[in-house]
């Protein structure tokens, strides 16, 4: 395969949330970004979009030259991705539209650029299955939202080159993102999956009637979701070990967690779950729009990184634009 060319124009496919989120980012980093989408009022909801996120994508990481203006729309697939030397798709989660989508995108973008998928639960070998250049495809997969949270799941598909992985995870690096490299395909890829299972418990704690909605959001936000703000769980285990750290979990306190497993419950998703879940939500959410709740929520998570990137050596770059790295 051709060797990859450095980032510089980056095309996002798909304007909806996930996408506008990534142009946002994309622009706040410095590069010209070129967006396209078949839905008639797409652009004029990603302006708004980028200029409602600005501030807070910049004060994460703003390049010298960052600026909004280098954002262009087109409806024309063909000419958005004609020069780009990244292209993120974001288009909606169907495996058929998926597969054209990405053998259109192939056929029309330069072939030394990489194609990126933010496809949060299908394959990579299954979206590749009709490319002619399968092996400069990945998936690139954002916790939303990409503009302020940093994660970002890579994963190749069969046919996907080493070269393309070890690429992008080294231009996800470049511009303040975290990459993890997922060396196994699977439905959902990891973080989705691990925050499925702590929701199933729980669904299963509000239905068993343990606590209200409201209260459940609590045990999490101000209990282990905020040591999970710093620490992931094999790190914090090694703290709750003391002295002996891990070693000392392992031996006293795995076991009984390995015990508790037995006990954690699935939920029977019924209608009537599904009303207590959401009268619940709209209680706690106390009148505030979802607007207002996600300005709260993106303000806290850019404090929350701010803080970190004082204490946390291993952290996202603050790194900006195209001229952070050598490579893609």
């Amino acid at each position: 395969m051709n060797a990859h060319t450095p980032v510089h124009r980056v095309a996002i496919v798909g304007t909806g949330t996930i996408g506008a989120s990534w142009a946002t980012h994309y622009l706040v980093r410095g590069f010209d970004v070129t967006a396209t989408d078949p839905s008639p009022s797409a652009e004029t909801a990603l302006r708004s979009y980028v200029s409602a996120a600005w501030d807070a994508a910049a004060s994460i990481g703003l390049a010298p030259d960052a600026s909004p203006d280098r954002l262009r729309f087109t409806a024309d697939l063909r000419q958005a991705v004609a020069d780009a030397d990244l292209v993120q798709e974001n288009a909606p989660e169907r495996p058929d539209l998926k597969v054209k989508l990405f053998a259109d995108i192939d056929d029309a973008s330069p072939p030394d650029a990489i194609i990126a998928s933010s496809s949060s639960g299908i394959t990579m070998s299954l979206i590749q299955a009709e490319c002619r250049r399968p092996e400069r495809t990945v998936i690139g997969h954002p916790f939303n939202p990409p503009h302020i949270v940093p994660l970002v799941e890579v994963v190749g598909g069969t046919k996907t080159a080493p070269e393309t992985v070890r690429d992008v995870m080294s231009f996800y690096a470049a511009i303040g993102k975290k990459p993890i490299h997922l060396k196994k395909e699977l439905p959902g890829h990891v973080a989705n999956r691990i925050q499925a299972a702590l929701y199933r418990e729980v669904v299963y704690l509000v239905q068993q009637g343990v606590l209200d909605v409201a209260d459940s959001d609590d045990a999490v936000s101000w209990g282990p979701g905020l040591r999970w703000g710093v620490m992931g769980p094999h790190l914090l285990w090694h703290l709750g070990g003391g002295e002996g750290g891990i070693e000392h979990f392992m031996d006293t306190l795995m076991p009984r967690m390995v015990a508790s497993w037995q006990e954690l419950g699935t939920p029977e998703f019924t209608p009537e779950l599904k009303e207590q879940i959401m009268r619940g939500v709209l209680e706690e959410a106390d009148g505030h729009s979802v607007d207002e709740l996600a300005a709260r929520r993106d303000a806290m998570l850019s404090a929350l990184l701010s803080v970190r990137a004082q204490h946390d050596p291993y952290g996202p770059s603050a790194a900006a634009g195209p001229e952070a790295e050598e490579g893609p």
